[in-house]
């Protein structure tokens, strides 16, 4: 199995990945360019499995049709969403204008895919020189290991970090879908109401200025990347793995981009902010594994700690 982004199409600066097809800014994708430019122009079926003796098994495989590759094995009850179906979800976005394609594409020879769509309404500025963009989301794979996952996402401009949304507002949690026969349904109701979810980037936006306006110094700072982490073993020690990340994202407190800005330099903000950046930038084996973690793994998980610390640090 492969490792790498197979394709992407990109616009402006993409926050999760150096590579792909980068779009003019002034470019405006339709569904169908969106598709090629991505490389997600290909279909997915389900097919039977039979045992050596020819008996019918209990599970199917998920079959990318262009290369008649098995991308994972799934229950009788699994409903494909294909991909022009994950595009499709956005077009009464794009055709009311309050969306722009921005990203897509796939990992892992198209196991897993995202679209990425920019809102085009005004961002979150958490100071003059330190804006928030906001954007929509839907994420699904093909092998089986994972729901369809919609929902509102949040970028910080200055170098392109993935941001959480409020930990403790249940509506920013990206809604998961199942893969049930009902699958096209659910995601229609979820568009109905999504732009009800919007209004959580307004109390976002009040919490992350919370941050802004608590100070913290660097033993502080060590102390709470340690806690949302999980870096202390058992015995109280920390590993030199572990220290020597420590040590990376408090140098990030201190010198990564945008935490330089006189209003964020010292602040709680820069402190979660050191974490967002080690987690869209430096964690993982390489790129790959990084955008394959904020987007369907762990560091998702961890991104949403960070914030949640980060409010208890500000209270």
């Amino acid at each position: 199995m492969t490792s790498a982004v197979e394709q992407m199409f990109y616009v402006g600066k993409t926050p999760w990945h150096n590579s792909g097809v980068k779009i003019p800014d002034d470019k405006v994708l339709s569904i169908a360019e969106g598709l090629e430019a991505s490389g997600l122009n290909f279909q997915v079926v389900k097919e039977e499995l039979f045992t050596a003796d020819g008996r019918k098994a209990p599970c199917f495989a998920t079959t990318r049709t262009d290369r008649n590759e098995i991308l994972g094995y799934v229950g009788p009850n699994y409903k494909v969403l294909e991909n022009v179906e994950a595009f499709n979800w956005f077009q009464p976005f794009l055709d009311s204008k309050e969306c722009e394609l921005h990203t897509a594409g796939s990992l892992y020879g198209g196991r897993k895919i995202w679209v990425l769509a920019k809102i085009k309404k005004d961002p979150i500025e958490i100071t003059p020189d330190d804006i928030v963009e906001k954007y929509l989301m839907l994420s699904n794979s093909h092998d089986g290991t994972q729901a369809i996952r919609v929902g509102l996402t949040a970028v910080r401009i200055v170098c392109a970090n993935t941001l959480a949304m409020a930990h403790s507002d249940s509506s920013s949690q990206l809604i998961r879908v199942r893969h049930s026969q009902s699958v096209k349904e659910n995601l229609e109701a979820i568009r109905d109401t999504i732009s009800i979810i919007d209004e959580q980037f307004k109390a976002t936006a009040v919490q992350y200025k919370r941050l802004l306006n608590k100070y913290i110094n660097a033993r502080d700072v060590a102390k709470y990347v340690v806690r949302v982490l999980d870096l202390e073993e058992d015995d109280g020690t920390i590993s030199t793995r572990s220290a020597n990340q420590l040590e990376k994202i408090v140098g990030l407190f201190e010198k990564g981009i945008g935490n330089d800005l006189p209003q964020v330099r010292g602040t709680v903000w820069s402190a979660y902010n050191s974490l967002t950046q080690y987690l869209s930038w430096e964690a993982g084996r390489n790129e790959n594994s990084r955008l394959d973690s904020l987007w369907f793994g762990q560091n998702h998980a961890i991104n949403e700690k960070a914030l949640s610390l980060a409010l208890e640090l500000s209270a």
